[in-house]
């Protein structure tokens, strides 16, 4: 008998529907496949044809972009007016694996020592092989383009698993591939809550590359497992450091911790969540993002006006309060937030001066919460911003663009802003966690060269590298 799983609604719990999840044989018939497809040289998609098959998509997703972000937003729990956002980024993201595909290109090799005296070398790229991606909840379309969609384009058979609390975008994205001509073999979706299985599945020896965008503690152990040969990229969270110094424009830099700080809940990877600001303004910096976090909107995420949506699950809400409750035990200040809002739902917390042994300082919340901590030197903000085994994106608020480049070289990260938050991205730029938060390079154009090879030709011939050849001669 197949297994049914009820996609939830986390603000409410209403189920939205029910789907059967992916059998073991299914599975193993989409990895044969897959398998099968990327050794017949013949069945590949050739380039032009995924070019069209992108841009048609784009097109479709166009035209249902509400209709996918009211969807996004009732099932993830993310509010609709940045559902909306996610899916104008999706619809980016596939022209630029279009754009990607149609203008990336190999090199040519230089061959011009005595060694390699009339050779000519040159690479070309071709497909890696069969991809799996595993995906996360938080942006449940526009992950699943920046891992299918590069997959597509560099000509790769791709299966993915969204998150079970989330499958229905993921779904509705597969139904826009085939519709734009997209052949059905070349990406399939496995629903499965069996961990055993999803990671039979992850560890499978034809797989040649595995996307995985979720917690540290799963990714680093999958990747453990990986059958010889396996490539992978790894995308897990971080506890997102910003140091405020003295001179830093607190009007136009609050509002924008703020929404990096408590977008989605504070569901994100990148999120605002560590504040060391300067003991001159600390205080002042603190009273203003506790009061601009009392006046977000909070409640359901599919009504025009809210701000804050709730977390994923049940578990996640209390977890996070349960953090919180632990940080005021252990001499944080609650300026704001908190409580919950209703069942579901948490009021956007800000805490003042929490230990650093506590859970909120040291392992990342996912949740709506930020800390703030006064400092007196700079170099004691470096050092508590770098403490922690994950790096990811941080942030330097100052007018002083010199000690902003000095501090952008100090703290370690893989992408430092300078007067913005630390959840700011586009998705051509690189995105990398570094030590714990993640392996390799994420973002379109970079996650498509993942997926591919550079396969390199090495010409010889008499007629190469000698003056008297270079003239045209008959032969």
């Amino acid at each position: 008998m197949t297994a049914k799983l009820e996609v939830r609604a986390p603000f409410d719990g209403a189920v939205i529907t029910t789907i059967e999840e992916t059998r073991a044989e299914t599975i193993e018939a989409y990895l044969a496949r897959a398998d099968e497809l990327h050794r017949r040289r013949d069945a590949r998609l050739p380039d032009s044809e995924r070019m069209e098959i992108l841009l048609r998509a784009a097109e479709i997703m166009t035209e249902r972009a509400e209709e996918l972000a009211l969807m996004a937003a009732r099932e993830g729990g993310k509010p609709l007016i940045d559902s909306r956002v996610e899916v104008a980024r999706a619809i980016e993201g596939l022209k630029l694996c279009e754009h990607t595909l149609k203008t990336q290109c190999g090199s040519q090799i230089p061959m011009n020592s005595p060694a390699s005296a009339n050779r000519f070398a040159f690479t070309f790229l071709e497909p890696i092989g069969p991809v799996v991606a595993v995906s996360a909840f938080n942006h449940p379309l526009n992950l699943i383009v920046h891992q299918a969609g590069p997959a597509i384009a560099a000509g790769c058979p791709v299966i993915v698993k969204p998150a079970t609390d989330t499958p229905l975008s993921c779904l509705a994205f597969l139904e826009i591939m085939r519709e734009a001509g997209l052949p059905e073999d070349w990406c399939r979706v496995v629903i499965s809550s069996d961990n055993d299985l999803a990671e039979k599945m992850v560890t499978d020896p034809r797989v040649a590359f595995m996307s995985f965008i979720g917690s540290a503690r799963v990714g680093w152990m999958l990747r453990s497992k990986l059958a010889p040969g396996t490539r992978c990229a790894l995308e897990h969270g971080g506890v997102a450091p910003v140091v405020v110094l003295p001179d830093a424009d607190l009007d136009d830099v609050v509002p924008r911790l703020l929404k990096g700080a408590f977008y989605h809940a504070g569901q994100v990877c990148v999120s605002v969540q560590r504040i060391f600001v300067h003991e001159s303004i600390a205080r002042e910096f603190a009273e203003r993002m506790a009061k601009g976090a009392d006046e977000l909107v909070v409640g359901d995420p599919t009504d025009e006006k809210s701000e804050v949506g709730p977390l994923i699950r049940i578990s996640e809400l209390e977890r996070v309060e349960s953090w919180i409750d632990e940080a005021r035990e252990e001499g944080a200040e609650l300026l704001s937030g908190g409580a919950r809002v209703g069942e579901t739902a948490f009021r956007p917390t800000v805490l003042y001066a929490p230990s650093s042994e506590s859970r909120v300082s040291r392992e990342e919340v996912f949740g709506p919460v930020v800390c703030i901590y006064p400092f007196a030197e700079v170099e004691d903000a470096v050092a508590q911003a770098n403490s922690l085994p994950f790096a990811f994106q941080a942030s330097i608020c100052t007018r002083d663009i010199d000690c902003a480049l000095d501090l952008a070289q100090r703290i370690d990260a893989s992408a430092v802003m300078i007067n913005d938050h630390t959840a700011f991205r586009v998705d051509w730029m690189p995105f990398a966690g570094l030590r714990q938060s993640g392996l390799g390079v994420g973002g379109i154009e970079h996650t498509m060269r993942d997926m591919q090879i550079e396969k390199m030709v090495v010409i010889r011939s008499h007629r190469l590298g000698t003056a008297k050849n270079r003239l045209p001669r008959l032969c």
